[in-house]
Formats: structure tokens, sequence, C-alpha cells
């Protein structure tokens, strides 16, 4: 079987985004699919450097088509959209003709799907759609429109019209597939692939760095942290406000944020306001293959996401790859969370929005240190049996057959 992906974009891109691709393209390719991979205008957009509009690249080992990003961007709202779709569908038509693939895997945003869809209706070529997030939330996260707004409304509209043409919709999570239920679809239409694992990219742990945590003024601290991209849904503003009641009754606690985001300042503003800032280390961002150093330093995880649309419906993978490393984590009760963590087994969970929860949750796992390996090990048993890319891509297999039979 020959399938072409449609993608926002890929490596050298570093994103959970780009991540997932690859572990599914992996075990696609274990079980004997041939994939092949196109990128839309919008990676070109989201290099540091212009590329030199190749139209095809080699990265690590996998061949990607390329689509050249747009010379010149519109001042008109939609028309930079309506133009980025206008050359990915004339791109992946040229691509398609070329290599004749047996079905058109499109995945979010929708500025994929309704290009795959034409191409595919043109050429004959079944379509599936994979949504990972819904276009519509996350441009309300970005900022560029609020819930409700007549943006939001059409870009749900072009959404819901991409899910109900696709011959198969895929999806990472329950509560995504029940929100594309609601919106007519059969529940037989629909299949999720959840985020997982490449469960051997992990070992449990390691020991802390000396050196480092020297520099980073961490002697003899009990270090609660978070690595990641510090956008306003991830609720880091919330574990600061929690830090004055924790440092009241463990003051020997510290804060370590690793990487970097739209929140930067404004989390570096609010610890000065609380007069925190000499408990809170902010690293910047570090090279990827320094993460697991810092990580080491960490004692316990947060992930104190506020409940929004985006956070209830879409389940994260940073707690998932902290459990296969056998690490602690406490979370909140978002939906996302809800349906990686087992409260009390394979982690913690707090009421979200509630900085007095998150620290009653935070000194309560500190004073049961004798509970910390049974929760490490339920943690990374938990992705071993139940949360591999091996057994995720499997879910394919039927939706694909039952597409390319009709």
């Amino acid at each position: 079987m020959r399938v072409l992906h449609v993608l926002d974009h890929s490596i050298p891109l570093h994103s959970g985004y780009t991540f997932r691709t690859l572990s599914l393209l992996r075990e696609q390719r274990k079980l004997g699919w041939q994939t092949y991979h196109l990128t839309s205008p919008k990676h070109g957009e989201g290099l540091k450097e212009r590329a030199d509009d190749a139209l095809e690249q080699e990265v690590d080992g996998w061949h990607f088509f390329r689509t050249p990003a747009p010379r010149s961007a519109s001042a008109l709202p939609g028309l930079g959209e309506l133009r980025l779709m206008r050359q990915l569908e004339a791109r992946l038509l040229q691509v398609a003709q070329q290599l004749k693939p047996d079905l058109l895997h499109a995945h979010s945003p929708v500025l994929n799907g309704l290009p795959a869809l034409r191409v595919g209706r043109r050429l004959g070529i079944p379509v599936v759609y994979e949504v990972r997030a819904f276009w519509e939330d996350a441009a309300v996260d970005h900022g560029s429109t609020t819930e409700g707004s007549l943006r939001y409304r059409l870009t749900r509209r072009m959404e819901t019209h991409a899910l109900r043409a696709a011959d198969h919709v895929f999806t990472i999570c329950e509560g995504l597939r029940g929100d594309i239920v609601a919106r007519g679809l059969p529940q037989q239409r629909v299949t999720v692939i959840p985020n997982a694992v490449d469960i051997e990219s992990f070992e449990p742990g390691g020991v802390a760095d000396p050196v480092l945590k020297t520099r980073l003024g961490l002697d003899g601290a009990i270090v609660l942290g978070f690595v990641g991209s510090f956008y306003a849904y991830e609720g880091l503003d919330l574990l600061i406000e929690a830090l004055p009641r924790l440092l009241r009754e463990r003051p020997e606690l510290r804060v370590l944020l690793v990487g970097g985001g739209p929140q930067d300042e404004a989390l570096k503003a609010q610890a000065q306001r609380l007069g925190v800032a000499d408990k809170i280390v902010f690293t910047g961002r570090v090279p990827h293959a320094e993460v697991n150093r810092y990580y080491d330093l960490i004692d316990v995880l947060a992930y104190p996401r506020h409940s929004m649309r985006l956070t209830e419906l879409v389940t994260p993978l940073k707690p998932l790859e902290a459990m296969a490393q056998g690490r602690l984590l406490v979370a909140s009760d978002v939906g996302g969370h809800r349906e990686l963590i087992r409260h009390g087994e394979t982690g913690m969970l707090f009421k979200a929005g509630d900085a007095q929860a998150l620290a009653s949750t935070l000194l309560k796992l500190l004073s049961e240190r004798e509970c910390w390996p049974v929760l490490r090990a339920a943690g990374r048993h938990f992705v071993e049996t139940e949360r591999n890319w091996a057994a995720s891509v499997a879910h394919y297999r039927r939706a694909y057959a039952g597409v390319l039979q009709r």
C-alpha cells in the first residue's frame, strides 16, 4: 500500500507535531506500507532562515516533498490562507500524479485537509483526514481570534466540512473523537490513534549531574519543574502563584523552568511581584540533546494546564514521555490529562485553575516519599503496555482497509 501523507511541517523543525509524525511513519513502514511525505507552505515559514525553495529534501534519512512558501503575504484576512491552500493543492496534484498513491492521508490543520480532498476527488484517490487539534481552537490559543467570533465560526464550519467529506477520520484522543462525532459523523467513521511513546527511546531517569545542579543553584533543593514551551494554556502562572504557600511549608523548594515562549516575560514579572524570583530558575531554551540532563534535576514534574476547549479535548505527549522515564508528575484534571493519568496510580491530579489545590497536592506527594517508587513503576508499565506506538498505529489497518475496499 502506498500512502501519501500531507503535513503542516516536518523535521528539521522540532515540535510535538513532527515527533508524532515520525513515530507514525516508522510504524507504518514496519507494517510494510510505503509512505511518502509532502509538507505545506507553512513548513518554510517555520524555518529560521528561508529555504532555497527546493521541491524535495532529505532529512535524517526521510524524503520530503516540499511546497514553496508564497513570496508575499496578503494583508486581507482570509486571503493568505486561501493562497496557501491553492499553492498546496497545485503541489499535491503534481506529487500525487507522479507517485500514484493508493491513499491520501491529510493531517491537520484543515488548510491541508481541504486541498487533499480536492485533489483526491480529481484523481479518484480516497482521502482520510487526521485531526490533532482543531484549527479554530489553536487560533484562540494564539490570540488571533476569540471563541464564538465570526472567524471562529467560519473556521469551525470549514473543519466540519472537511470531516464530513473525508472517507475516514482519525484523531488523537477520545475528547476530540467525541467532538467530531457530535458534528454528525457516524462513530464507525472516526478512529482514535492515541498519542504514545517509543518506549525503547526512553530509559528511566538518571542521576542528577552535580556540576549542572551547582551551576543552576539547586544544591540541597527539592526541585519542581517543567520542560517545554511557555504557552498560556500550560498554566505555569498557576505554579508560580502556588509557590509562596509551598515555600512556607517547604523552604528548600525551587522551581526549574526549562524552555521559553510567549509567556516568558509575563512569568518572570509575576515571580518578581510575588517575591519568589530568586526561587525560580529560568534556563531559556536548551539544545534537544541536553534536555535529559535538565529532566534529571527535577524531583516532580508539574503540568498545571488551564481548563479551556483545547486542553479539555486534546491529550499532550509530555506526561507520557515523563511516565516512560519513570518520573513523578502532578497535573491538572483537564480532560486531556484525565485520559492519560490515573490519579494516585500513575501520577497525581488536582483541580484545574486552583493554586491552593496544586500546592496541597504537591505537598502531599512530597510528604509520601515511600510511594514514589510505586508511582514511577506504574507510569512506566502503563506506557509499555498501553501507550506504545506499535499498538497505536495498528489501529490504522482496519480503517485503511475499509476505505480502500469501498
